[in-house]
């Protein structure tokens, strides 16, 4: 039975997908000035928001954006309880809540995605969809830990496996489109398993990191082999752009793993480097990348392609590049001016989609003029 809908014609869990897609902006801007008091900007009134920056920017951000993408593709109203109450989650820390409280609605949240992936599986089995499980759980794994007081090397490990294993879900189910390779399935059941069992003995721990950096290396050789955006990079337009993006965050999810796989754990920033290659390396380049795929389809908003785009994805990779140079070296001013430099790529990209909305906007509105127009 369908929804009852709004006047405007809409169902009544459009509120709901607008009001979880709203703390977005919110976390995004607080994640990001944590993220910069961290790095040593001396910024008033934010010092509090430095221990929250890692929850705020995985759980509040990027657990509320899949949650709301996976409701949309669910299409019932029901599974927008899990990006509602990872909003929720997001906006107690703000307030002032406990760490405790924010858990638990991050764990809430989590167990919500993970009912729903489980629907999806069980509709359609398959490897993808049972990864899509699995970064699920993943996700409830490290909230359960940060409840329990764990410490955050060993709640980000699960957290970081939700984002890669979605994500690699994600991409396994577009490489239908090409042929069928052999080893393709078993190369990214091994990549599963090994960060699924790395993250399980803690990325704090040597035999545990170690495992975890070959399961990142493993998911990027088939990322890199297997994926459709070897194709699309010879197109032009932007399936080029949408190839790029994933190419190079695919060869700063290798770096991750390569430090995780390689360096000791006592080794200076190797967590640091590791987490960020990672989040900002490859989630947010994948972001990028999606983003006008995805905003048509869960805000109904059109944006045009602009070569433009390219400049924020730029600065991005710049950015990660200075962190990583100077996490090697130990030299804070490049770590420090890198914070600035991926506040700046985040912004110039939200300006891009600004701009591409408007040229949408204003090519449709075209359109529409010239079909009134009469036949001479």
């Amino acid at each position: 039975m369908s929804p009852a809908p709004h006047a405007s014609g809409r169902p009544d869990w459009w509120r709901l997908r607008l009001a979880a897609l709203a703390v977005a902006p919110v976390t995004l801007a607080t994640g990001l000035a944590g993220g910069l008091w961290r790095l040593g900007w001396d910024m008033p009134g934010v010092a509090w928001l430095a221990a929250l920056h890692g929850p705020l920017m995985i759980s509040g951000l990027f657990g509320t954006v899949i949650g709301v993408e996976r409701a949309v593709a669910f299409g019932k109203g029901w599974p927008y309880a899990a990006p509602v109450l990872s909003g929720l989650g997001t906006l107690a820390l703000l307030a002032g809540a406990t760490s405790s409280m924010g858990a638990a609605l991050y764990l809430a949240a989590a167990g919500m995605l993970a009912a729903v992936s489980a629907l999806i599986l069980r509709m359609q089995p398959a490897i993808f969809t049972a990864a899509l499980l699995l970064g699920a759980l993943s996700w409830g794994a490290g909230s359960a830990l940060w409840l329990a007081g764990a410490g955050m090397p060993s709640v980000v490990g699960w957290w970081i496996a939700f984002l890669v294993l979605t994500i690699g879900g994600e991409r396994l189910e577009m490489s239908r489109l090409l042929p069928s390779r052999r080893g393709s399935r078993l190369l990214f059941v091994i990549s599963v398993a090994l960060i699924v069992v790395g993250a399980g003995l803690g990325i704090d721990d040597d035999v545990g990191a170690r495992l975890y950096g070959l399961g990142l290396l493993a998911c990027t050789l088939w990322l890199l082999r297997h994926d459709i955006a070897r194709r699309n990079i010879r197109m032009a337009g932007a399936p080029r752009y949408f190839a790029a993006c994933m190419l190079a965050g695919y060869l700063w999810l290798g770096v991750a793993g390569v430090l995780m796989a390689i360096a000791t754990p006592a080794a200076a920033f190797r967590y640091d480097m590791m987490l960020h290659a990672v989040l900002i390396g490859f989630v947010l380049s994948m972001v990028f990348g999606h983003a006008l795929i995805i905003l048509p389809a869960v805000i109904r908003l059109r944006i045009s392609y602009s070569p433009a785009l390219y400049v924020p994805l730029a600065i991005l990779h710049g950015s990660l590049a200075m962190r990583m140079a100077g996490g090697l070296g130990e030299w804070d001013v490049p770590r420090q001016w890198s914070g600035v430099a991926t506040v700046m790529a985040i912004a110039a990209f939200a300006a891009a989609l600004i701009w591409g909305a408007t040229a949408a906007r204003r090519q449709v509105a075209a359109e529409q003029l010239a079909a009134r127009k009469p036949l001479s």
